[in-house]
């Protein structure tokens, strides 16, 4: 199986023919930020057509976001990937104009307005599908289209908090903790393309659009697994344990000798079992306790304490030798030094290098998974704000007089 990169293909490539299981879908790309524009990413990864529209004069704040070098935003090199830009005032009327024509010949509009906001712009669903009856109209908000909650301003972080993920995270004595990362807002933008090629496969049963209503708080309460369940049935609430897990141990991180960490998870019972011989303490497998991942997790003291001490003492290649030997799941703790250079990773391709016109060749995540017959790819890096403006406008039929008028309008 395979998947494909862009290898330091030379900028006059980047606008090559889109090739893979999507070629044939085209995507309106009018969201900002992570979640709604991630999830038209893997789209585009896979060959659709995904025009980014942003504002004239108010660009995507994921192109200032985070990191930059020479001025260019490193986040967007990534996030705009395979994607045309253009910019259009939604709220104008030429603006508006020009996005309905746009509309007419599109499959998929991913937004992520306040609700209402498009309403207010008469560009509600029932005017955005009048005269294409199978457009799928993905809106992405942090509470969903109704409610009490719904046109509150929303970000991942507050779907982190509210969810019960913070609550959740943590050392022990420690605060609830946020991920250092946008968790919420990737999460759901997995769920995005999800709920997109869903409503997709619906359409090409039954020539029906929809709308798909997707909340931020959903999908990442949806990877808590039992929690909820929990607290319903037994009114447990799951309490902060740092890298420990009440459903089983050992798991953990654990220091070597020489300072690096290494990552265990002993889910299955074999495992444990494992651990606990190469460490010395078969002792503990006797115990009835050890038997089930939560006998193990309630005396997580006395195994880490084994695991731990038997670590500390041998060098980062020894413990991972002696581990694989024994059939015992571990692995190092990287920094992104060193999943970058992971032999692994780049003999399966997880590691993208791809050409940028301002910075060159760029290291990146590649396409989320491999396809034998239809494989992803990246075609080019985040394009320029508005870059392909003129060429979309020129496809609808404007002619350069009126693009013009357009521009002066302030409506592109």
């Amino acid at each position: 199986m395979t998947r494909t990169a862009a290898e330091t293909t030379p900028a006059d490539e980047q606008t090559r023919p889109r090739q893979g299981p999507l070629a044939d879908v085209r995507v309106l790309d009018i969201a900002t930020l992570f979640a709604g524009p991630s999830a038209a990413t893997i789209l585009a990864d896979f060959g659709a057509d995904v025009l980014k529209i942003e504002h004239p004069t108010r660009p995507d704040g994921a192109r200032t976001h985070g990191k930059s070098k020479h001025g260019k935003g490193l986040w967007w090199t990534l996030l705009g990937r395979n994607k045309r830009t253009a910019t259009l005032d939604l709220s104008s009327p030429g603006g508006r104009e020009v996005f309905l024509r746009l509309v007419r010949d599109a499959d998929v509009v991913i937004e992520n307005f306040r609700p209402g906001t498009l309403e207010r712009w008469g560009l509600c669903h029932e005017t955005l599908s009048a005269d294409n009856p199978g457009l799928i109209l993905v809106r992405v908000t942090g509470f969903g289209q109704t409610g009490p909650m719904a046109r509150r301003p929303a970000f991942g972080t507050l779907a982190e908090a509210m969810s019960g993920f913070a609550f959740s995270t943590g050392q022990a004595d420690g605060p609830p903790t946020l991920p250092p990362l946008a968790l919420a807002d990737n999460i759901a933008g997995l769920a995005t393309t999800i709920a997109t090629l869903t409503a997709l496969h619906h359409r090409e049963r039954t020539g029906q659009g929809q709308v798909v209503d997707l909340a931020i708080i959903e999908p990442i309460l949806a990877m808590l697994g039992p929690q909820l369940t929990a607290y319903d049935q037994l009114g447990h609430v799951t309490q902060r344990a740092g890298n420990r897990s009440e459903n089983n141990a050992p798991r953990n991180t654990y220091r070597t000798a020489e300072g690096r960490w290494v990552a265990i998870s002993s889910s299955a019972h074999s495992i444990a079992e494992r651990v606990m011989r190469l460490v010395g303490r078969p002792d503990l497998i006797e115990h009835e306790w050890f038997a089930s991942g939560l006998g193990r997790a309630q005396h997580a003291d006395v195994i880490d304490a084994a695991v731990a001490d038997w670590i500390a003492v041998r060098p980062l290649d020894q413990v991972i030798e002696e581990f694989e030997q024994a059939e015992a799941a571990i692995a190092p703790v990287y920094d992104m030094s060193q999943v970058i250079e992971d032999a692994q990773l780049n003999h399966i391709g997880t590691i993208a290098t791809v050409e940028d016109p301002d910075l060159g060749a760029v290291r990146m995540q590649n396409v989320l998974f491999r396809l034998s017959q239809t494989p992803g790819g990246i075609r080019h890096t985040g394009r320029a704000h508005g870059e392909d403006t003129d060429v979309v406008l020129a496809e609808l039929g404007y002619e350069p007089a009126q693009i013009a008028e357009l521009r002066a309008a302030g409506a592109i």
